[in-house]
This record gives structure tokens, C-alpha cells and sequence, in this order.
């Protein structure tokens, strides 16, 4: 019988939504505690001296059922441990963890006293299929309660203990052939050994991709061996300068597909673009390229090599490489420069080993890059998250956050969070600007309440972006950046997927200072939200406007503010009240719309009776038509056929019907005040239609 057994009573994991009414006080929506266990020992003396040591994570206290019939315990800390003798037998102890606030989770564990000492000893040792030099040893037995483990990679050293059944992993400096002793514990004295001199290995490839490279205007970049862009045409990456007879080679290495290129025993190794081809790199700023080794080679001297008029240049860099993980290189090109390398026309390049000759590097991601150039202008400048309900949400798809939004009340508890800004620059960088404070999420470590910033979330990623303005696309470049909410990418959520090194967000104008983003987080999941630019200017003419309902509000003379011509008075005021509810809006996005309801005011030219009656095409509110204000001039132009203020036959050219019809306006306007606006047009020289607009 194996003596450690669990059994989980309670695993319940709550989500708390913000538009639940507990959300006021964020303590209530902790999660109760997860992944409750314990460390069990026992004294070797055949006292039946148990010691406890409860293990969770969330939980500020802990409770023990010995399971013998005792009293329960009381309360035990974090990182205590408690003692409990037993009689011979067989007991399930209830372990229940407690949370901030007084949440529980129990889980139960099987302990068995014996004083018979273990039987049946079964070991598993087995090298880390991921990590270089790590053996995993795995022991279970009868009678046994724990087990501990000398790996014998050093004399006197201290073996590691935990509970039988459970897993001990161990890394060694040197790969290489070790005797590891492990030795099972039941409450006898005696014990039971096993030992096996054990094969330790390395890992000499790498296991995964190097990161993505982001999403780069072709103009910004010149690649020389990447599949995520066009590759210099007929490149020779082992052009073997004599290399080969010091024992180096070359070969292009698959993993899952991906190519990369390995280099064995790297002395020098060359990269040779075509004959004749040379790139220039001045206007570029950096090279990139992503190496891997299992740490035979300690650093990697970069060469670029430069034939200006026939004269060959060369200047080296060296970049420390980190073992058994892909090392990301950037190396600014006026590190190059200030050596006195002229970069106009590279044709080579070489790659040096530190130690010579004796190690192998997988190379991936070989390119010179700079910062995106010709940036759309919509996206620049600084956004926010719309301090509104619904402003942020997850649903089946775009449009949809039936699964979760934030409500009002959870807006005001995240407001560490919607302060957060997200800051496009006119040169194609992108900055996240989350202050001393924002929301961090459990997987970030954090309580789902406001905390420090975590990186790389913390606004310290050096990001750019590309903004695909015909696609709606925008992708954010650069590891720990991005829009909304960190967890949220193109593979799914973390931190159940790997760290991007860009994103790319679906992106629409709702007008010039709003904007909807959404991201689809695996398969049918859409994150959502509502931005808004903060500091945006509002031209002082938007909203909605009417004629005041008052006599003199319409009127015809010879000059600005003469209107002795014609004027409508408080009967024509009252006459034409189908007319003066009609309203002209100007939208924050530059739009503008004349809304005249079922009725307006008819004149003969357009087929009417100088009545009311239903508006006529196409000054009936169906144009499609836009704005622009000029401060500085004192203009507004009305664009679109059918548009206009006032009156529909009134514009630059003269009176319909006498003039063509007009596909844009140009009026003058001034401000009596914010909310009332003077407005005329000359139609034809010397006759001026003015009009009084009202803010409604």
C-alpha cells in the first residue's frame, strides 16, 4: 500500500466580475486559496512524530484535522510547520487553507504510520526533456512517508527531501555520469536505498523558436535571414573562408518547420550576399539577429563587412550569449559607425566564437531595421480607455461582451487602471504609460486590485507599432506592450500561452477621438475596447444646433447684419415652426447632417407651396456630408450635395435655382457667446442670407 495519498475535498474557483455589487470593496473578489498540499516528515525513532507543514497559494492561515479523532489545530502561519504523534495506522488529514478574507479550500492527504520500514522501493531518474543538465527523480514505497535524495555532484553535500511520491528536480553544472543515492523513510528507524550512477545530459539544440519578428513596413527593414520578411536574393551563408579545414561547418537546421542556421565548432563564419550585391544600411539603426548555443560558446563577435569603391572595411562587436535559451542581439549600427565602418554597401558578413573553434550557435532573425517611417496620422497621439460601462469587455465576437464588461462601479474600482495611457508617436514608437499604480491580475502575481506595475507590463518595453490604416490593423512591436489588458494576444491569454513579442489589434475611428480596438485571445474570444484621445481639441461648432426661435433669427440684406431686405418676425416665427425645429449637427469626427424630421419649410423652387411640407431631395438629410471648421478665418464649409445651413438655396454661387447645385458651403461664422452662433453666406455679391444658431 502506498503510504501519501490526495484527495481534494474543495478546489472552487470563483470569478468575480466587476459588475457584481461586491466589487466595491476588491477584498471580497479574492479568489479562495488554490493548490493546497502539505510537507509531511516523520521521526525516524518509532515515536510516531509526524510534522505537518501546510503549503498553499493565497492563503494567510491554516487549519489541520489530524484525522485520528484529536482536536483540530489551531491556527497555523504561513511557513510553519505543526507536530502531531500518531499511533500506528492508516489517517486522512484534512489540511484547509484560509484566505485575506475567510475564504476556504481543503484538500485531503493520506498519511500512514508504520514502523515497518519501506518496501517495495520503485525510483524513476530521468533527464529534463527541456532543460539542459536537470534530472527529475520520482520514488514511491510501501510504509514509506518521505524520501530524500543525494545527487552526488559534490562531497558532504545536503540531500533534498520531500514527500514520497512526489517529484525532486536537481541541475548540474557539467553534464556527465553521477552516482545518485536516494533513500526511503517510514517512521522505523531502518530505511531502504537505492542507488544508480545515472548518465546526466546537456541539451545541444534548442527546443523552441526564436520570438517572431514584429510586423515592419518593407521600407523599414533589410533582411538578411528571416522567414517574416524578403531575404536578400542569392545570400550564401557558408561561403567557407577556410573555415571548414579548422573543423567548422554549416548546416540549416528544422525544428517543427522553422529553419534557422547552425554553425558547429565556429571558428570565423562568413554570410556572402551575391556577387556584385551589396545593401546599404545608412538609413537603417540597428541589426538584429537571435542566437542559441548550450553554452560551449560564451559570446559572438559580429562583423559587418563593407566594400566602398573596392575597399574592403570591416568592424567587429561582441554580444554575450546566455546558455540553453535563444539570446535576443541588438546592436545600434553606430556601434559600427563611431569605428569608422562606412555601411553604404555591406556585402559580408562574419560571426567569431569565444571559445575559437569549440562550440556550436543556432542563428536566426538577421536583420537591419529601423523605426517605421511614414506613419498614418490617425493613431498618433496619447489614447485612453473610455472611463464608461462597457468600455471594456470579452465576448463570443466583435461587438458582443455578454461574458464580462466593466460596469460602472467596477470603472471606479479600477481607476488606477483607466488612468493608463497608451501613447502613439509620430515616429512610430508606442509607449504604455501605467503610472505607480495599475490593475495587476492573479497570473501577474498581483490580488486583482491595484499594485506596482509587473514587467515587462510595466511600460518599460522600448515598442513601436505599425498602422495598417486600409486593413484596421495596428500591431504593437515589442515584449511586454500593448493595448487594454496584458494577458490578452493573438494566441490566447496568459500565462497559459508564451509571451508575444507583438500584437496585432483589429482598430475603427467611431470618430477623430474615439476609437474601437479588439484583439481575438484564441479561438472566439474577443477582448474589447473603447479608447479615447486624451487632450483632443473639440471644435467649438460641435453638436447640435437650431435657428433661434426668434424674430430677426433669419434674414437677407445687403451687408453682414443688414437684413432690412427680409426678416422673419415672431408670426413668421410661429408660421414656420416646421422649419425652426429643424437642427444641424456637427459631429466630434467631422461629420455634419441637417435633420428636418417629417416636415420643413417648402419654398416653390423646390416644387412646394412656401408651406410645410416633407423635405425634397436632396436637401431632405440624406447627404453624406462633412465639416471643416477654420478658427482662424472664421469659416465653416459644409461638404456634401444637399448640405447646407439655413436655407437650402442660399450658397457661394448664388440662389437656386438660378446656380448650379452646390457640393459644398463655405460660411461665416461667429460666436455670440458658447452657445449661440451668428452665420452668414454671401449668395451672389451683395446679398447676404444670415442666420442665429442656438446650441440645443
Amino acid at each position: 500500500m502506498k503510504i501519501f495519498k490526495y484527495t481534494l475535498l474543495l478546489a472552487t474557483l470563483l470569478f468575480i466580475s466587476c459588475s457584481e455589487d461586491d466589487n466595491t470593496d476588491y477584498v471580497n473578489g479574492i479568489a479562495a486559496p488554490t493548490n493546497v498540499t502539505a510537507k509531511v516528515s516523520i521521526s525516524q525513532d518509532n515515536t510516531g512524530v509526524v510534522n505537518i507543514t501546510p503549503l498553499a497559494e493565497g492563503a494567510t492561515n491554516y487549519t489541520v484535522d489530524f484525522g485520528d479523532g484529536s482536536a483540530i489545530s489551531d491556527l497555523i502561519k504561513p511557513g510553519q510547520s505543526i507536530a502531531h504523534t500518531y499511533a500506528e495506522g492508516s489517517y486522512d488529514v484534512i489540511v484547509t487553507a484560509i484566505g485575506l478574507n475567510d475564504k476556504k479550500t481543503a484538500t485531503t492527504q493520506n498519511i500512514e504510520v508504520s514502523f515497518n520500514s519501506p518496501e517495495n522501493l520503485v525510483v524513476t531518474i530521468e533527464n529534463d526533456a527541456a532543460v539542459s543538465k536537470q534530472v527529475n527523480v520520482t520514488a514511491d514505497a510501501d510504509f514509506a512517508l518521505a524520501y530524500k535524495v543525494y545527487f552526488g555532484e559534490t562531497e558532504g553535500e545536503e540531500p533534498i527531501e520531500t514527500t514520497i511520491g512526489e517529484t525532486i528536480s536537481y541541475t548540474y553544472q557539467e553534464a556527465g555520469t553521477y552516482t545518485i543515492k536516494i533513500v526511503a523513510m517510514s517512521a522505523a528507524i531502518a530505511t531502504t536505498d537505492y542507488e544508480e550512477e545515472f548518465v546526466v545530459t546537456a541539451i545541444v539544440q534548442p527546443l523552441n523558436s526564436a520570438a517572431t519578428p514584429p510586423s515592419r513596413n518593407p521600407e523599414d527593414v533589410i533582411s538578411i535571414y528571416s522567414a517574416a520578411y524578403e531575404d536578400v536574393a542569392g545570400t550564401n551563408y557558408f561561403p567557407d573562408w577556410g573555415q571548414g579545414g579548422q573543423g567548422s561547418g554549416w548546416s540549416e537546421f528544422s525544428l517543427n518547420g522553422d529553419t534557422m542556421l547552425q554553425y558547429i565548432n565556429l571558428s570565423y563564419q562568413g554570410i556572402a550576399l551575391a556577387d556584385g550585391t551589396s545593401v546599404d544600411v545608412s538609413q537603417m539603426e540597428y541589426l538584429h539577429l537571435d542566437v542559441w548555443t548550450a553554452g560551449d560558446i560564451t559570446s559572438l563577435e559580429t562583423s559587418l563587412i563593407n566594400n566602398a569603391s573596392g575597399t574592403t572595411t570591416e568592424a567587429p562587436v561582441s554580444s554575450s550569449l546566455t546558455a540553453g535559451e535563444w539570446t535576443t542581439i541588438e546592436i545600434p549600427l553606430s556601434d559600427y559607425t563611431d569605428q569608422g565602418l562606412t555601411v553604404s554597401e555591406i556585402f559580408q558578413l562574419k560571426f567569431v566564437g569565444e571559445p575559437w573553434a569549440t562550440g556550436t550557435v543556432f542563428i536566426d532573425n538577421i536583420y537591419f531595421y529601423k523605426a517605421p517611417s511614414n506613419v498614418p496620422e490617425g493613431l498618433v497621439g496619447t489614447w485612453k480607455l473610455a472611463q464608461e460601462a462597457g468600455s471594456l469587455g470579452v465576448g463570443p465576437n466583435p461587438g458582443d461582451i455578454s461574458w464580462f464588461n466593466c460596469d460602472a462601479d467596477c470603472v471606479d474600482l479600477r481607476a488606477c487602471y483607466y488612468d493608463d495611457t497608451y501613447i502613439f508617436g509620430s515616429d512610430g514608437s508606442f509607449t504604455n504609460n501605467l503610472g505607480a499604480e495599475s490593475w495587476i491580475e492573479g497570473w501577474q502575481g498581483g490580488s486583482d486590485s491595484c499594485g506596482v506595475p509587473v514587467a515587462p507590463y510595466d511600460g518599460s518595453a522600448a515598442a513601436t507599432y505599425t498602422y495598417n490604416e486600409a486593413a484596421g490593423e495596428v500591431t504593437i512591436n515589442g515584449t511586454g506592450a500593448y493595448i487594454g489588458l496584458a494577458k490578452a494576444n493573438n494566441q490566447g491569454e496568459l500565462p497559459n500561452v508564451a509571451v508575444p513579442s507583438s500584437i496585432t489589434y483589429k482598430v475603427s475611428f467611431t470618430d477623430i477621438n474615439t476609437i474601437e480596438v479588439y484583439v481575438e485571445a484564441g479561438s472566439g474570444v474577443f477582448w474589447q475596447y473603447k479608447l479615447v484621445r486624451e487632450g483632443a481639441v473639440t471644435s467649438p461648432v460641435t453638436g447640435t444646433w437650431k435657428l433661434a426661435e426668434e424674430a430677426g433669427a433669419l434674414g437677407v440684406g445687403p451687408n453682414p447684419g443688414d437684413i432690412s431686405w427680409f426678416n422673419c418676425d415672431a408670426d413668421c416665427v410661429d408660421l414656420r415652426a416646421c422649419y425652426y425645429d429643424d437642427t444641424y449637427v456637427f459631429g466630434a469626427d467631422g461629420s455634419f447632417t441637417n435633420n428636418l424630421g417629417a416636415e420643413s419649410w417648402i419654398e416653390g423652387w423646390q416644387g412646394g407651396s412656401d408651406s410645410c411640407g416633407a423635405p425634397v431631395a436632396p436637401y431632405d438629410g440624406s447627404a453624406a456630408a462633412t465639416y471643416v471648421y477654420d478658427a482662424a478665418t472664421g469659416t465653416v464649409t459644409i461638404n456634401g450635395t444637399g448640405a447646407y445651413i439655413g436655407l437650402a438655396k442660399a450658397n457661394n454661387q448664388g440662389e437656386l435655382p438660378n446656380v448650379a447645385v452646390p457640393s459644398s458651403i463655405t460660411y461665416t461664422a461667429t460666436f455670440i457667446d458658447a452657445n449661440t452662433m451668428s452665420v452668414y453666406v454671401e449668395a451672389g455679391s451683395g446679398v447676404f442670407w444670415q442666420y442665429k444658431l442656438v446650441r440645443i
